[in-house]
């Protein structure tokens, strides 16, 4: 038997048992006065609409205007009715669940992301499945399949570590991806890039402008992608702004608060350290500001730091952080609405969405001092 022809069956079957509704997307539970159980036509009832217009509200239809809308959800709340998901999914053949995968949740990134991203989805109708990948490949990988076969509508995996052999197979199952500078577009996949050149050389220019010319840079672990491409993009700006490279001053870091203490360490004991550091995220230049306060300098008189996130924290520290801004709730929006138009079925075809970004100047860059 196909699964197709199992999916009929299985809401045949469900349909005709003497206990259930006829309506698939339904289910009884006891009403809050405990005579009997509530049906999707009681609610219908209750609010003097069709069984139809009651399904549509449940899935947020937008035929449905909204005082008729709130007139069906009054009803469900005053019948304590709630709908069964899972026979709803075996009627349409969709879960109404998007998948969110992202690399560090304690990162402070990814919070106001994945918020972002929940509410987008949830007017749209679709609930969030969300993995954390702790920078990891494999966990990447492990945590997309799970997803698919948990039937999502589709998925947003907002971390650059993806081997392409994945994203091909993934592609074969059909479900709707949108990946952040990872997959170029194609069936169903789309593809978020954001303009880390714009925004590094922003951070240069501005570095260059107060006239400092030995500029370290604390990249992210050479093997993410997003981390190669805000170092090569750092060394980009150094040479078109005449900048001599110099590879010692550029050295990694693990995009953590720790990672970015060690790696300024290391810039801190070279015998010419550099006037002025770039980091490739915030938490990295939060680090990098305690290493320097441990060595005895000052920000921004000894040695001025730029991040890159513009984190919420990144306003509060001492001094405040000039950094980088992307806005982790248009990449949200702008996930869920890529995702969206291929889970509707309006596009077969993914899409590339640009994201900008912004230079925040705050307190901890000042003019070089000789």
């Amino acid at each position: 038997m196909t699964f197709k022809a199992f999916q009929a069956y299985s809401v045949k079957r469900f349909q005709n048992r003497p206990d259930c509704e006829p309506d698939p997307g339904t289910e009884e539970r006891p009403s809050r006065t405990g005579l009997r159980p509530m049906s999707i036509r009681d609610v219908a009832k209750r609010a003097g609409v069709s069984t139809a217009t009651v399904s549509r509200a449940l899935h947020h239809d937008t035929r449905v205007n909204a005082t008729t809308a709130e007139r069906v959800w009054r009803a469900i709340r005053e019948l304590n009715y709630y709908p069964n998901t899972h026979a709803r999914s075996l009627a349409s053949g969709r879960s109404h669940i998007t998948g969110l995968v992202v690399s560090d949740i304690t990162n402070p990134f990814f919070p106001e992301l994945v918020q972002s991203f929940a509410e987008a989805a949830l007017e749209r109708g679709y609930d969030t499945l969300l993995a954390s990948t702790n920078y990891d490949a494999a966990r990447t990988a492990v945590a997309i399949r799970r997803m698919l076969e948990r039937k999502i509508d589709g998925v947003a995996i907002m971390t650059s570590e993806m081997d392409e052999a994945l994203i091909a197979e993934f592609a074969n199952r059909e479900v709707p991806m949108v990946f952040l500078d990872v997959a170029a577009p194609g069936p169903r996949i789309s593809n978020l890039r954001v303009n880390y050149a714009g925004g590094v050389g922003a951070a240069v220019d501005h570095l260059l402008e107060l006239g400092h010319r030995r500029i370290g840079f604390l990249s992210g672990p050479v093997e993410l992608k997003s981390a190669r491409i805000r170092r090569d993009a750092f060394l980009h700006c150094l040479a078109r702004g005449g900048v001599i490279e110099d590879e010692r001053l550029v050295t990694p870091g693990n995009h953590r608060i720790d990672g970015g203490l060690e790696a300024m360490r290391r810039l801190l004991a070279l015998d010419e350290r550099p006037t002025a550091v770039l980091a490739s995220n915030d938490l990295t230049a939060i680090g990098a500001l305690h290493a320097i306060h441990r060595a005895g300098l000052r920000v921004p008189e000894d040695i001025s730091v730029v991040g890159f996130d513009d984190i919420d924290l990144a306003a509060f520290t001492e001094p405040a952080l000039t950094t980088v801004r992307l806005a982790r709730t248009e990449i949200a929006e702008q996930a869920i609405e890529c995702l969206a138009r291929n889970m509707d079925a309006r596009e077969e075809r993914g899409s590339e969405v640009v994201i900008g970004t912004t230079l925040v100047v705050r307190e901890s860059t000042a003019p070089y001092r000789a």
